[in-house]
């Protein structure tokens, strides 16, 4: 999913979403996607009202939660431990799931580092330090 801003990412969003519920067929990246987006039916009416979702914001301050960066974070972390990069995740990962109740569950437990993560890379105006996106992931109870 290689987008560039934050409209071509949702709109990849909405076309999945539109794709999927008429039936046809999906790109493997998009099966992901689709996958995902099924594993969050409070977000469904976000995806069925593009006109309106595309201008949201979802501002935290506001208490509201962005759907398109939480399932986007989902993407990542599938990706990530499919492709074992950063190196040593897949390990990770499973010493997670092993104190977990499912993979939606230890993704959840995973985004908290993965924000982190992004947000000092950001601030940095650096790439994300892996090892440190790493240790932070073993340290989850």
């Amino acid at each position: 999913m290689f987008v560039q801003n934050r409209n071509e990412a949702r709109d990849y969003f909405f076309q999945v979403w539109d794709k999927h519920k008429n039936k046809l067929p999906l790109e493997p990246i998009e099966v992901i996607i689709s996958d995902v987006i099924a594993e969050h039916p409070e977000y469904h009416h976000y995806l069925d009202d593009q006109e309106l979702s595309s201008k949201n914001d979802f501002k935290p301050e506001q208490n509201q939660t962005n759907p398109f960066l939480h399932m986007g974070m989902h993407i990542a972390l599938k990706e990530q431990v499919s492709s074992d990069r950063p190196s040593g995740i897949i390990q990770v990962f499973n010493q997670i799931m092993n104190k977990s109740v499912s993979v939606h569950d230890a993704e959840h437990k995973m985004m908290e580092c993965l924000g982190q993560s992004l947000w000092e890379a950001q601030r940095n105006n650096s790439l994300p330090d892996e090892n440190q996106y790493l240790e932070c992931l073993r340290r989850i109870p």
